[in-house]
């Protein structure tokens, strides 16, 4: 058993409560489903957003689909000029068995452009059949 990291993103369409968490908990949602996680198993969460992005905390989202007791931090991504905006981006450290080539990281919605090397519907499909 290791300690392993899993990245994701996603992006919204408006700076507004509904969306952040409804986005949030679908990436979360995700990420879990395919790397196959328990809640037990994740050992924190780290969440960034960007500057246009203060309607409410990421972490919200984690709560209300039962990560009560997993801790998690919210913190503003570095504005750098040009970057995509409206993005919620998540590290997850999980305990695992697995190695880290294995772990499924999600970038949903506009957020696919920020790994564009990491189509996790093929590598989805590669530890599936294996």
């Amino acid at each position: 058993m290791a300690i392993r990291g899993i990245r994701g993103a996603t992006t919204v369409d408006a700076n507004n409560r509904e969306q952040i968490i409804a986005r949030t908990q679908e990436l979360l949602e995700q990420l879990v489903e395919q790397n196959r996680l328990t809640i037990e198993d994740i050992a924190s969460a780290v969440f960034s957003v960007t500057d246009d992005l203060d309607a409410e905390f990421p972490a919200v989202a984690a709560r209300k689909i039962g990560w009560i007791y997993t801790p998690l931090f919210c913190t503003r991504e570095i504005p750098v000029p040009g970057s995509l905006g409206m993005c919620i981006r998540v590290l997850l450290h999980v305990n695992s068995e697995k190695k880290q080539e294995e772990m499924i990281h999600l970038y949903l919605h506009n957020a696919h452009k920020l790994r564009p090397d990491l189509n996790h519907s093929e590598k989805d499909r590669y530890y599936k059949s294996r």
